[in-house]
């Protein structure tokens, strides 16, 4: 294996040893096996392809002082996992079943994960995806589940640092009773146009409003937004946000601390009024931002000073990573190790 220079790891994906599969057919799920290739053989009228029949997950391993093996939190990404496939009409995946491949496919790929103290982790992606060819616009009979996982770095490049979102208007991400609390490739898709657009402007991404009133704020890009004031976490409540376990955890943590949790609609308005604001999510944990543009209304909200993290998302950010990397006692239970 070429060296891996850890630390400066981007979040990319990078080749590893194999990945784990297991196939739907016949009303029955099979055997899992282990594939060594990156590709696999689909037919050309696969409902994946044509009717967006794909739903995926995201968690990460990490590595203790101890040298053990962390996962965070894995039965929320397979109750999530569970709660999409049931929104597109795919057979749900047994939780065991989840667990096994998401086991073997980390244990399987050892070498591949970054040691204690490097800033980096194994990012571990769960998918599911109809096989079954259909003209029609109908639902599989047949399903495919993998897991496979790459070393990846920060997902934004700053790491822990403040970042400049805008609004966008002109786009939705997705729609109020669509499918915007699941996690499928199709919300994805539908965010990229509105983020080469944030890119070629000088920002990190975009923050969606509802798509019914434009007035509430969404998602922020690909993550949940929260923003804090007066000893108040405050995340939006939207039937098109993806239920983040990375905000769930958050919200946890901050009544840990002795905040107030307000789970509500949040009025673009209403960024006037915060003393932070950030974007939470698996792959950045936290993302603070320092600037949203308003580029409808000529308006620009800034936040902190010094272009540093606010303090109060600078210790959620690190009680979170602490309990992640076995620093901090897991009082919640969130932590399994991969033996």
């Amino acid at each position: 294996m070429t060296q891996i220079d850890w630390k400066n790891l981007p979040f990319a994906y990078l080749p590893t040893d194999c990945n784990v599969q297991c196939n739907y057919k016949n009303g029955a799920w099979g055997d899992i096996r282990v594939s060594e290739s990156e590709y696999i053989t689909i037919h050309m009228a696969s409902t994946c392809l044509h009717y967006g029949q794909e739903v995926f997950e995201g968690l990460k391993a990490y590595t203790g002082a101890d040298g053990k093996i962390r996962l965070f939190r894995w039965e929320e990404n397979s109750k999530r996992m569970s709660n999409s496939a049931k929104g597109v009409l795919m057979p749900e995946v047994p939780r065991e079943l989840f667990r096994e491949a998401v086991y073997q496919a980390v244990l399987r790929n050892k070498r591949f994960i970054p040691p204690y103290g490097t800033g980096a982790t194994l990012y571990i992606r769960p998918l599911l995806i109809g096989l079954g060819p259909e003209v029609g616009v109908k639902a599989a009979r047949e399903y495919l589940f993998m897991v496979f996982v790459t070393p990846v770095g920060p997902y934004f490049k700053t790491g822990f640092a403040p970042v400049d979102m805008m609004i966008t208007y002109k786009y939705d991400r997705a729609a109020p009773l669509g499918t915007g609390s699941y996690k499928v490739g199709g919300n994805y898709a539908a965010s990229l146009l509105s983020l080469k657009e944030a890119h070629e402007t000088g920002f990190s991404t975009t923050l969606f409003l509802d798509a019914k009133h434009k007035k509430y704020i969404d998602e922020a890009g690909p993550a949940n937004f929260f923003g804090i004031k007066n000893q108040t976490y405050i995340t939006p409540d939207s039937k098109s946000i993806l239920p983040s376990i990375t905000n769930m955890s958050l919200m946890q943590l901050a009544e840990d601390m002795g905040l107030k949790v307000e789970r509500r609609p949040v009025p673009v308005d209403e960024l006037s009024t915060f003393e932070e604001v950030g974007a939470c999510g698996t792959a950045a944990v936290i993302t603070p931002i320092r600037k949203i543009v308003d580029p409808e209304h000529n308006r620009i909200f800034e936040y902190g000073s010094d272009n540093q993290p606010g303090p109060i998302s600078t210790r959620l950010y690190q009680h979170l990573t602490a309990i992640q990397t076995g620093d901090s006692a897991d009082k919640h239970g969130w932590i399994s190790f991969v033996e």
